[in-house]
């Protein structure tokens, strides 16, 4: 299978090399000066202009590459997907994290799953009702080249407030219960064999449920709605059988299929809108993408969306 000849024709101008159609195969490596995402997102590539690879490592876990890119700053990529840039990255941290922190009255004990780059902990970290962070990411691979390649986020693990859990989070959540005012999920896609597979399972939102407390409020990355919407569908009935609030929103982020990332709001109490305190949010510093009237438009889904959802 080839590219379209309309799409052969930008590749080449972008490259500004001359090639044949027979030469653009659906490979990365055949557009340089790109970097192509095209794992199983429904046909829909993600390009990225990179000037160069900086690193490649190879964990028990996954594979890790860090892109110098030439627009975006530094890019992670892990397994073939892209995690985040420095230039977009606010539109995934800040919304991953300061929904369900402002939707909770007094947030204190924070988890969050995955997320070893740093950035939903820099947020996170901005709340000071926030006492306890546990970053529980099962590959410390990451978090080492995150304090080299996205210095901004690298003070957050050294806060007092941090602890760094180097495990498997579906095994050391069935251990915690009552434990957590929230949960974020910051994890990879659920492509088949991966540590992120079990996490978009119903036993893990239950061992989720069972680890927060009371009043508690969970945040998992929920995939793209024009991608996933089976998925977005599926996660959605299914909280709202373990939760007494379940809801879907998402967010922009031009470096991800779709240019949109979604999340599952899953709550034992409040919705996501009664402690929405303008005050508060006032209060974090350097925000970029979060605002009091994105929090409430970020749920407002396109028809076929809701129609699916009901």
């Amino acid at each position: 299978m080839k590219y379209s000849m309309r799409l052969f024709s930008l590749l080449c101008l972008l490259s500004g090399q001359s090639m044949t159609a027979a030469d653009v195969q659906l490979n990365p490596a055949d557009v340089p000066g790109f970097y192509v995402e095209w794992p199983e997102h429904n046909g829909l590539p993600t390009m990225v202009g990179v000037k160069k690879r900086v690193e490649r490592c190879v964990t028990e876990f996954q594979t890790i590459e860090i892109y110098e890119t030439a627009t975006f700053g530094n890019m992670m990529v892990i397994d073939d997907v892209i995690m985040l840039t420095q230039r977009d990255n606010h539109g995934y941290h800040e919304m991953i994290s300061h929904i369900a922190l402002n939707a909770h009255p007094n947030p204190q004990r924070v988890l969050i799953v995955g997320g070893g780059d740093g950035g939903t902990l820099t947020q996170v970290l901005k709340h000071p009702s926030v006492k306890e962070v546990v970053l529980c990411e099962i590959d410390a691979k990451v978090i080492e080249l995150s304090k080299t390649y996205f210095p901004e986020f690298s003070a957050s693990f050294s806060d007092a407030r941090t602890n760094i859990v180097a495990r498997d989070a579906t095994q050391y959540i069935k251990e915690m219960k009552n434990a957590f005012d929230v949960i974020i999920v910051d994890s990879t896609d659920p492509f088949p064999n991966t540590p992120a597979e079990a996490l978009f399972e119903r036993p893990f939102y239950l061992d989720m449920h069972a680890a927060l407390t009371a009043d508690g409020i969970a945040i998992t990355q929920s995939e793209p709605h024009f991608l996933y919407t089976d998925l977005v569908e599926k996660l959605y009935k299914q909280n709202r059988e373990i939760f007494a609030h379940a809801a879907y929103y998402f967010t922009l982020v031009p470096t991800y299929p779709s240019g949109t990332i979604g999340f599952s709001f899953c709550s034992k109490k409040y919705d996501p809108f009664e402690n929405v305190d303008t005050a508060r949010i006032a209060q974090l510093s350097g925000l970029q993408y979060y605002t009091p009237e994105i929090h409430k438009a970020s749920f407002a889904l396109p028809k076929y969306v809701s129609d699916r959802l009901g």
